[in-house]
């Protein structure tokens, strides 16, 4: 699909940004707005930047947006934008979960692409029908599962490719942190009230926010699909609604097992986010916090420390690499290369060109749903003492 009036310049020129969500107050909003502009693929064009209309004249204020293009709603923003000669090419939708579904669908029904933060949706229908809505437009649908941006993890997933693994057979991810160790909601920082809230989180709380990212990763690099989980979901924290530590078994189509820790109670964890795969010819371990180090451990060999722009790293590794290694990158531009590669997709989309191969490993709507049907098939799980559920 093309879009009138913007297909030719569209690869001439910087994409015409819009923003759902992320005003002030916001975390999440500042990291996409950081984000799309490292790699200069981008500028700020409009936004819907919060529920409250003087919040979002405000916040579209402190952005230089002019007045006209700061809209008190996403169902205006994207009638406006998508009847204006320089109307918004892609969306950014960085909303709490609830209204991920009706934003997203507005865009792509106006003919506008999107850029979406994780989980996709809250329901599982609401999942599969915007899964459907992507495929009917024809427009790119990126999600923002930004740790499968970083080097290390590219250069793992190709190294597993390759076979340098051997025949999968252990996957184990985790990712705790410890910032609602107490009922943190109760203080009124925003994003501790929404997040423990099960009208706008959904009805998963750790799982939902940061199980997903455990699991999206664990899949990406491994290329594994994960086929049924037994899950022990529990809010330590008394009063809270959701949960905020999560154990899992993973069992993967090949056979292979796998373990998942989430927690948000696990003090002295900041971002903590670890993946260890182990094949019968050697293993794998990638640590977020230290994230230009791999470490590779070929069977009855020395371990070997492989580190980002330094000797062992691909051309996987090196395309998400901005600058010399021994200088730290990590969650901003792990952040950036999602969206650098999802220009590269919508650029040529927008003029009936192939993108580069990179491109294709932004996550998708249909990554979106799989991220979905695990925290639903978690709480199940859950419900069910643990029990075996297929996902």
């Amino acid at each position: 699909m093309t879009i009138e009036g913007k297909t030719a310049s569209g690869p001439n020129r910087r994409l015409r940004l819009g923003m759902v969500g992320g005003g002030r107050g916001a975390f999440i909003g500042a990291v996409h707005r950081i984000a799309a502009r490292l790699d200069d693929r981008y500028e700020l064009r409009a936004g819907a930047l919060s529920s409250d209309p003087e919040r979002a004249r405000a916040s579209g204020a402190d952005l230089f947006l002019p007045p006209e293009r700061c809209y008190a709603s996403f169902a205006e923003m994207a009638r406006s934008e998508a009847a204006r000669d320089d109307g918004i090419d892609v969306v950014s939708i960085v909303t709490p979960n609830h209204l991920h579904h009706d934003a997203a669908k507005a865009f792509l029904e106006a003919g506008i692409h999107v850029i979406c933060d994780k989980p996709l949706t809250t329901t599982v229908e609401d999942a599969e029908d915007l899964a459907a809505a992507v495929e009917r437009s024809g427009l790119v649908f990126a999600l923002t599962h930004n740790y499968t941006g970083y080097p290390m993890v590219r250069q793992a997933r190709a190294m597993v490719e390759a076979g340098e693994l051997g025949v999968l057979r252990v996957v184990q991810v985790e990712y705790p942190q410890d910032w609602l160790s107490t009922r943190l909601e109760e203080s009124g920082q925003k994003q501790a009230e929404w997040r423990t809230d099960p009208a706008r989180s959904g009805i998963a709380g750790c799982v939902g926010d940061i199980g997903t990212h455990a699991f999206q990763l664990a899949e990406f690099v491994t290329g594994l699909r994960c086929t049924r989980v037994a899950a022990d979901l529990t809010a330590f924290v008394e009063g809270r609604r959701l949960d905020d530590n999560a154990h899992m078994m993973l069992r993967f189509g090949n056979g292979a097992r796998g373990m998942l820790w989430a927690s948000q109670v696990a003090p002295g964890h900041e971002n903590g986010l670890r993946l260890r795969v182990y094949g019968d010819k050697g293993g794998l371990e990638w640590f977020q916090e230290q994230p230009n180090h791999l470490r590779f451990t070929p069977l009855g060999e020395p371990p070997r420390t492989i580190t980002r722009g330094g000797a062992g790293s691909d051309g996987a590794a090196a395309h998400a690499t901005r600058i010399p290694s021994g200088h730290p990158e990590g969650y901003l531009e792990g952040f950036a290369q999602i969206y650098r590669d999802a220009a590269d997709l919508i650029v040529a989309r927008m003029g009936g060109a192939a993108a580069g191969e990179q491109a294709a490993l932004v996550p998708t709507v249909r990554d979106g749903v799989r991220g979905v049907r695990f925290i639903h098939a978690a709480v199940e799980s859950s419900r069910r003492d643990a029990a075996w559920v297929e996902l």
